[in-house]
């Protein structure tokens, strides 16, 4: 049964690479991901796929030679992850793996917990041996996280990346402590809510859906910790975010029993407050 979603542009460029694929003799498998195999997109969701490359043939596939046979594209680099990331005419955005099939295909199993395909059949768009298929079912059950192990972690990584925040705070680096909450604090403290209240479905990206996930009184929290690039909205921002941290580590440690460092936490609460 064909798939449709949402976005009627998406399905037609998924139909297109699906045809593709199957005219291509140097491409072993197509596996697609993201928001369409989790019957999630819509009119501003992009197309990600694993491109498996006969592995005699990968060095000389032109990655972009054949994405151009989807549509008009105006941009086409190899991004900082080593992907190839395109834009397309209708402002469509598109990753694509180019990946040597034989350890390739050998390495989605180990993708559990982090990559769920509920229905693999459909994220496949071409497998000529019946590897990748087999290979993506074990994706289908979903994975959550195991929540001790994985509180115990974000627990160490807030403490660590909050206290890099307050030391170049302290030496007047607010541009760079603005982007530290951002990038490193946020990801890990909206992953310990989301395991608190059992809504790790968005786990790899835990700001997506953010709205619709958690309750109200989480989102205001978030938003409390974030702030303009200013000296001091970020102080307070900062603040802000390790009073949250504290509270989640706290609902944490008596839900699962962790052990919390308490003494270091107050001292990072301390260089937070001083402006030395």
């Amino acid at each position: 049964m064909t798939v449709r979603s949402a976005s009627p542009a998406l399905d037609a460029r998924i139909d297109r690479l699906r045809q593709l694929a199957h005219a291509e003799p140097r491409l072993e498998g197509v596996l697609l991901y993201g928001s369409w195999t989790l019957g999630e997109a819509d009119a501003h969701s992009d197309i990600e796929a694993y491109l498996y490359v006969r592995d005699e043939e990968l060095d000389t596939f032109d990655g972009r030679a054949f994405l151009e046979q989807l549509a008009p594209l105006e941009l086409a680099y190899t991004n900082l992850y080593g992907i190839l990331a395109v834009v397309f005419d209708d402002l469509m955005r598109g990753e694509f793996h180019l990946t040597a099939a034989g350890p390739g295909i050998d390495e989605v199993p180990t993708w559990q917990g982090m990559v769920h395909l509920p229905k693999p059949e459909q994220a496949v768009l071409l497998d000529r041996t019946g590897r990748l298929t087999s290979a993506a079912r074990q994706l289908a059950p979903l994975s959550p996280p195991d929540p001790v192990a994985t509180a115990q972690q974000l627990a160490g990584e807030l403490a660590n990346w909050t206290l890099m925040v307050g030391h170049v705070l302290a030496r007047g680096e607010t541009a760079r402590g603005h982007a530290f909450l951002n990038t490193m604090v946020a990801p890990q403290q909206l992953k310990l809510c989301r395991l608190l209240r059992d809504s790790t479905d968005h786990w790899l990206t835990p700001s997506r859906a953010l709205e619709a996930d958690l309750p109200a009184a989480d989102r205001e929290r978030y938003t409390a910790t974030t702030s303009a690039a200013r000296e001091s909205e970020v102080r307070t921002a900062a603040r802000n975010s390790w009073s949250w941290s504290r509270e989640l580590m706290a609902e944490a440690a008596e839900r699962w029993r962790l052990q919390l460092p308490h003494a270091l936490h107050d001292r990072i609460g301390g260089l937070l407050e001083s402006r030395n």
